[in-house]
């Protein structure tokens, strides 16, 4: 059964899949990355060939990794929770047609995440994960050793945030990362705690008054270095605020497309490379020449350092970029970063909220439910502002960030210094919860 599963009638199926994917969404203006080619299965192979046999025993693990990787090569870039409706429905409809002898509750579990710490942070074996519960123990032990190791990061590891995570961590393990979503989504801290468990180092340009893109080749050429010459494994992080000037993504779309950037190293430079990476070359039994010990530096760079765009999809800028610079979406794999669900919502509020002094347990839990409902409201009020006046107004998890943030510190301070604005406390919390007091009595009376 295995092997007719991973022979001929898996290419029939994935075929299938792919046909279904592409004629049900189809490019449009917004939609421009709904083009889906021969690369998304490849893309979807890679991913079924990177388990090893004593993780896909059974014919059910077998679905269950096909499942997996149809969602991540297809389903993660869908941009609407509408879209990714659709998909899971015709995910579902090919694995029962063309599995109908597999039991439901096995091959449609949840979770259904395969990831390359799912048997220990030390063991990047390409396996699936039991639980959630397994899942939060090891993120958050990852989470203290970065921790402990760089700038603290107050992480709240809810659910869809554990998923990015793994989503992640499975990409640049392999290949570059394009994370799309509005600010405060969590795109650069979730990609710096995957980076820390594929063991790899998060490398940023910093951007100054006279920051060029000649500034930019070098950083990069010391990346290159790091990556092939000393074979370190380097993630790339780049947001679309850091792009200053539009020339530098002529770099980027080379980097992504081949990795090879024309005159990135000047000549004396590329000697001394060539001169330290000649003894490995020959350790590797292969001729040293110069255009061998190129080669040798340039696959040893393409296995090492993996680039994670952090874009927002707001206004016209993504959309330009991608049309001018094709392998920012053709040499990525895309995941899309949806509004966070409620009970991420909540989970944030807890964390925020739960060690303040507000009152009764009543009114303290009162207050943090209010928070998400109150963020919920507001962005449904956006969506009618849009259909009713064709104007957009946008929220986003930053902007709950904000509202938990100025409620946390304004408990210990009279004002608090937010984002350059001052938010002055006018009472204290025992006050505030006495006039509530006062209004709910008023009220039953």
């Amino acid at each position: 059964m295995l092997r007719s599963l991973v022979g001929s009638e898996m290419c029939i199926r994935d075929r299938y899949l792919h046909q279904k994917v592409s004629s049900t969404f189809r490019k449009t203006a917004v939609k421009f990355h709904y083009e889906f080619t021969v690369r998304h299965v490849t893309n979807m192979f890679q991913g079924l060939l990177a388990a090893e046999r004593d993780v896909v025993k059974t014919g059910e693990s077998i679905v269950k990794l096909w499942l997996h990787e149809a969602t991540r090569t297809y389903g993660d870039l869908l941009m609407s929770k509408a879209d990714l409706s659709t998909f899971e429905q015709i995910v579902r409809t090919s694995a029962k047609k063309y599995f109908p002898s597999d039991k439901e509750e096995l091959i449609f579990s949840n979770p259904n995440i395969f990831c390359y710490f799912a048997r220990g942070l030390g063991d990047k074996k390409y396996a699936d994960v039991p639980d959630f519960e397994v899942l939060s123990d090891l993120q958050h032990e990852a989470l203290r050793e970065y921790n402990d190791v760089f700038s603290i990061m107050d992480l709240v590891l809810f659910e869809d945030a554990m998923r990015h995570v793994c989503r992640i961590n499975r990409i640049i393990e392999t290949g570059h990362a394009l994370l799309v979503g509005v600010g405060g989504s969590g795109k650069q801290s979730l990609s710096r705690l995957a980076s820390y468990i594929s063991g790899s180092e998060v490398r940023m340009i910093t951007i100054s008054k006279g920051y060029s893109p000649a500034d930019l080749k070098v950083n990069i050429a010391q990346m290159y270095v790091l990556a092939g010459q000393m074979d370190k494994r380097i993630s790339f992080m780049m947001t679309d605020s850091q792009i200053v000037d539009e020339k530098f993504l002529v770099f980027i779309n080379d980097l992504l497309a081949s990795g090879k950037i024309p005159d990135l190293f000047p000549p004396e430079e590329l000697e001394e490379v060539l001169g330290a990476v000649r003894p490995m070359v020959k350790a590797a039994g292969i001729v040293d020449t110069n255009e061998n010990c190129l080669d040798y530096f340039m696959s040893r760079v393409k296995a090492n350092l993996h680039m994670i765009l952090c874009f927002s999809p707001v206004g016209e800028a993504f959309r330009v970029r991608a049309r001018r610079f094709p392998a920012l979406v053709n040499n990525t794999m895309i995941n899309w970063f949806h509004a966070w669900p409620a009970n991420a919502l909540q989970s944030v509020s807890e964390k925020f909220l739960g060690d303040l002094d507000l009152g009764t347990d009543q009114v303290k839990n009162s207050i943090i439910e209010f928070m998400p409902f109150s963020f919920v409201a507001v962005n449904e009020a956006c969506t009618s502002f849009l259909n009713q006046e064709r104007r957009y107004a946008y929220t986003t998890p930053k902007s709950f960030l904000c509202l938990l943030y100025t409620s946390d510190a304004a408990d210990e301070e009279d004002s608090v210094d937010l984002g350059g604005r001052r938010f002055i406390k006018k009472k204290n919390n025992q006050e505030s919860l006495r006039d509530i007091e006062e209004l709910e009595k008023r009220q039953r009376e």
